[in-house]
């Protein structure tokens, strides 16, 4: 499916506007490029088959990113901040398991998320995540036959913010596609690392990921993203962390987040760890995955 052309297709954007946040020149989801639009998706596709993991430079246009920002800085106050000790999986620990086992591996975490319903139609990032050919690009990046919008009333556009010396410990996502947008960097740290395909849903390599988890691993990869750069990233399968923030300038990131499974949303103990608060649904659908692994 080629991109939808027209500002008639954003989707429940009834004050901010795609087009005012995504570079269209550079990258033209509207349809007005055919040639560039298939080179983005080309380039994405290239990325993602090498390591499971995209970065789109200056997605958003630089003038937009203060608005981003501002968005950000409104919301902050309403992030759930959490301090406690974490496994890669959000699970329990399991005392019949090895010491050694990565499911009794437990680290600090300290971290916040702002929730997705303090994302309106006026919101910058929503415009940016219910543009349907946004949607669109996004699909045929991952080229995925099975793409939903992640149907999770919490989480499914949220902003990490990740304060100074906190970060976010090794694990892997309950979601099968996460997109995020890099909105503000902190002074110093911050930096995402990632080890590609620990994991498969038919394996959990656990001695993979204690590997990693004890520093031992050659898979381990460093990316520094730039306010602006859209990073397409496959975190269901591979383990990845934040290191630490120095200095009082916050870390923002915009979380957009798409699986395979229609209808899926987070597990109830993992969304009350990273939210607060669970809601109805999570205990309606709780176990509806598309796969059996840990978490």
């Amino acid at each position: 499916m080629s991109a939808q052309s027209g500002w008639e297709n954003a989707e429940a954007t009834a004050n901010a506007i795609p087009a005012d946040f995504i570079d269209l020149d550079a990258y033209p989801l509207d349809g007005r490029d055919p040639r560039g639009y298939a080179a983005a998706v080309g380039s994405a596709k290239d990325q993602l088959a090498a390591d499971g993991c995209c970065v789109l430079p200056s997605f958003v246009r630089a003038l937009a990113l203060p608005i981003l920002v501002n968005e950000a800085d409104a919301v902050a106050g309403h992030a759930h901040r959490s301090f406690n000790r974490t496994n890669a999986y959000f699970s329990e620990d399991d005392p019949s398991l090895s010491a050694e086992d990565p499911r009794r591996r437990f680290y600090d975490r300290s971290n916040a998320f702002v929730p997705a319903d303090h994302f309106g139609p006026d919101s910058g990032l929503r415009a940016i995540y219910e543009y349907a050919p946004f949607q669109n690009f996004i699909r045929e990046a991952l080229g995925a036959e099975d793409f939903y919008r992640y149907a999770d009333p919490l989480a499914d556009v949220i902003v990490n913010v990740v304060e100074e010396g906190t970060g976010f410990p090794w694990h892997f996502d309950t979601n099968n596609f996460t997109v995020t947008l890099a909105i503000q960097n902190g002074e110093a740290g911050g930096v995402f690392e990632y080890a590609p395909g620990l994991r498969s849903a038919e394996d959990e390599c656990f001695d993979a990921v204690a590997d990693v988890l004890d520093g031992r691993s050659d898979r381990v990869q460093a990316m520094d993203l730039v306010p602006g750069d859209l990073q397409i990233f496959k975190g269901r399968y591979s383990l990845h962390r934040v290191t630490p923030v120095t200095g009082p300038q916050r870390r923002y990131v915009g979380i957009f987040s798409f699986v395979q499974t229609e209808g899926m949303v987070g597990s109830v103990e993992r969304t009350r760890q990273l939210y607060g608060r669970v809601l109805p649904i999570h205990l309606e659908r709780a176990g509806m995955r598309d796969d059996g692994l840990k978490d």
